[in-house]
């Protein structure tokens, strides 16, 4: 049992400064985790037994699907990234460091490559194949802007596992093993998921989806419709309006350059417009004044060019949906030097017409999937106080292709019609990935099929984000006086307290804790004789075991209470059958 005489606890009756969620707050006032640095966590004893629990769910659910537990050191040599590209593309989020012979390593964010080499090395037929590993592992990365104790970290425990087969049709089995596996594990946790459509990103490969917690301090963005699309906003495509043939093309109004003083943003061109070129149609809208945003684009091997993108002007640019169409290369927005750079692209007034926006004018133009030949748009003339009216994409100007940067509006149909989206907040608890092929080509892991010949294994990455897991379930499981953990993941199973100062009542809550424990109960007994019965409460709230015996001053009448955490319910019951009813609550979940 754990004695709180002699365990390192310590509770805090304040929140720490640097906290800004509950989970955050909770865990370092209970004396579960202890800030080193930022991003970084010391895990204390109690805080610790929660994450082995959570780490156990995940390990049984994923021994349950065949897969076998490995682990690789968290330090890794250079090559294999070199070979599969990931050390330059990962750019500034990982940790590479020298060692005294100036060779070059890093802190693994993951572990595909040395999952790819291990199979390498060991399988050579088709007959050894199908196989899933994984590990359990702490991962690195160097992550910008750490906040939020636990969900933003730069040192973390993930489950990383990757199954290897054949053929295609192996790899759809093994990623449909996995979807069942997440499912149960995050039932097992508590943590309701919604699967969401998601991008690959540095990962690469086709088929992806995230399992994403719904919660207010989740940092990730989904959408869902009534008909059961739900994708990550990274992965969500815009429907585009149908493009017009050349002929209805030829209809259409020819463009005209106008003077427009003053109208530098969507709104002043807007509301000028209206207010000078009135039409029967009806009100000019923001939507069809097309708005050209600048970037600057740094690639992993240091150079960069300009993008300009262009969308319809009731639009912003969704950074994150940027990031990932621009991937590996960074995007920063445009500033005054690189204007100065680029004299053709009038800040204010940009547009396509006769900007030379071409692909040997230096400067990449994308534009948003609604922009498609026949919509008619107003733009900027590449003059300051000057605009061009009825500029027909496919006529007017072309673009170098398209891009998925504009943000995503509540009501926006769903890609696969099913309906208007919903925007909603996550927090990503898994991650899996269809990789095929990409890395196994990248390394040589090669088997022999049945008929002898030398094919590339497919392979899938799966992962599971467990000191996160631990933090939702503390964002989702506590109240305004603490932690109430649920009770396959607590440190104990019971919170048996001593509040009092007669030695009987120590002596009935030590016998009580010790038949507890001979059942196999896990037992948080406070033990402490100089600690107030007010304190002991309190920090029983705070810790969130999820049954509390209380031994105290109802002993002389024959009377000790069963506390239920989560719900508040206190019953009484006798010292004698105090044991029995609380092993039937434990085991009832």
């Amino acid at each position: 049992m754990i004695r709180m005489s002699s365990s390192f606890i310590r509770t805090l009756r304040e929140d720490p400064a640097d906290a800004e969620v509950a989970s955050h707050k909770l865990l370092v006032r209970a004396g579960y985790i202890r800030r080193s640095a930022a991003g970084i966590y010391t895990w204390l004893p109690l805080g610790l037994k929660v994450l082995r629990r959570v780490e156990q769910i995940v390990r049984e659910e994923q021994d349950a699907i065949g897969g076998q537990e490995v682990l690789f050191s968290a330090l890794q040599p250079r090559a294999p990234y070199d070979a599969t590209g990931r050390w330059d593309d990962y750019g500034d989020n990982i940790f590479r460091l020298q060692d005294r012979r100036r060779d070059d390593y890093l802190l693994a964010p993951t572990h595909e490559e040395m999952f790819a080499l291990l199979v390498k090395d060991m399988y050579s037929s088709y007959k050894d194949l199908p196989t899933m590993l994984y590990q359990i592992q702490n991962k690195f990365r160097d992550e910008a802007r750490p906040r939020a104790g636990l969900l933003r970290v730069r040192e973390f425990v993930m489950k990383d596992a990757y199954s290897f087969d054949v053929d295609d049709a192996g790899l759809d089995r093994s990623y449909d093993l996995q979807r069942i596996a997440y499912t149960r594990t995050f039932d097992r946790l508590g943590l309701p998921t919604v699967i969401c459509q998601a991008d690959a990103g540095a990962m690469g490969g086709s088929r992806s989806e995230e399992f994403l917690h719904p919660t207010p301090v989740g940092e990730d963005t989904f959408v869902v419709s009534d008909g059961g699309y739900a994708a990550n906003v990274e992965a969500v495509t815009t429907l585009a309006p149908e493009p017009l043939d050349d002929e209805t093309i030829a209809t259409l109004p020819l463009a005209h350059t106008e003077d427009t003083p003053g109208a530098s943003t969507i709104a002043a061109l807007t509301d000028f417009s209206n207010a000078t070129f009135p039409r029967e149609g009806g009100q000019w809208t923001r939507y069809e004044m097309l708005k050209h945003l600048v970037y600057l684009l740094t690639h992993p091997d240091g150079s960069t060019e300009p993008l300009v993108i262009a969308l319809p002007g009731d639009r912003e640019v969704d950074e994150k949906r940027l990031e990932v169409a621009v991937a590996p290369a960074v995007a920063t927005p445009f500033g005054e030097e690189d204007f100065a750079r680029h004299p053709v692209l009038a800040k204010g007034y940009i547009g396509p017409a006769g900007l030379g926006l071409t692909s040997d004018s230096g400067i990449r133009y994308l534009v948003d999937p609604r922009v498609v030949p026949g919509t008619a748009w107003v733009a900027g003339a590449g003059q300051k106080d000057r605009h061009v009216y009825d500029l027909v994409y496919g006529r007017d100007f072309v673009a170098d292709g398209t891009i998925e940067a504009a943000e995503v509006k509540d009501g926006d149909p769903a890609p696969d019609g099913s309906g208007p989206l919903r925007i909603t907040r996550g927090m990503e608890m898994g991650h899996i990935f269809q990789l095929g092929r990409k890395y196994a080509e990248a390394l040589g892991v090669t088997v022999l099929d049945e008929n002898g010949k030398q094919v590339v294994v497919t392979m899938g990455s799966y992962g599971i984000g467990v000191t996160r897991a631990v933090a939702a379930i503390a964002e989702t499981f506590h109240d305004d006086k603490g932690l109430t953990w649920p009770r396959s993941v607590a440190p104990a199973d019971v919170h048996v307290l001593a509040t009092g100062k007669d030695s009987s009542v120590f002596d009935e809550a030590e016998r009580i804790a010790r038949d507890l424990e001979a059942e196999g109960i896990e037992v948080l007994y406070d033990d402490r004789p100089k600690v107030s019965p007010g304190v002991k409460f309190k920090d029983a709230e705070l810790l969130g075991v999820p049954t509390t015996v209380v031994v105290g001053r109802g002993l002389a009448s024959g009377v000790v209470e069963i506390r239920d955490r989560a719900s508040g319910d206190v019953a009484e019951t006798s010292p004698a059958d105090v044991v029995t009813q609380v092993i039937a609550a434990v085991r009832a979940g």
